[in-house]
């Protein structure tokens, strides 16, 4: 369990370590404590070992082989209904409707770092939403 004093937890998942690198330093500068995963198995494996303990989670779709973000998301809809879901991609954008989850939404790549920070979670009914 998170404990009080700390700040709020988010999870990264991001396989392009210089991407990575610069939505965690985004993220902290916003007062948030980020874990990262490179994988969907790190990250479905961080979420079963830590429940309770993030506010969201920020996945790419495409993470090589293997799991992808949808799957990240579905492992995050399990652990906590309440947790912010920010999926990314360059390319899988059009699949959100079918393979996102409820009250999610999608940043189409490039974006910059302050929209991430900004993200809300919209309702299914808004469509795909680019911010």
């Amino acid at each position: 369990m998170a404990m009080h004093d700390s700040l709020p937890q988010v999870l990264l998942v991001e396989d392009e370590l210089l991407v990575q690198d610069l939505l965690q330093s985004a993220l902290e500068d916003a007062g948030f404590e980020v874990a990262c995963a490179e994988s969907a198995e790190a990250a479905i494996n961080l979420l079963q070992r830590r429940p309770g303990e993030f506010v969201g989670v920020v996945t790419d779709i495409n993470l090589g082989s293997g799991r992808t973000g949808w799957d990240v998301g579905r492992a995050a809809r399990r652990a906590d209904l309440r947790l912010t879901l920010v999926y990314m991609s360059g390319g899988a954008a059009h699949e959100w409707a079918g393979e996102g989850e409820p009250d999610s939404m999608i940043l189409a790549k490039p974006f910059a770092p302050g929209q991430l920070v900004s993200a809300r979670r919209p309702t299914r009914s808004c469509g795909i939403r680019r911010c």
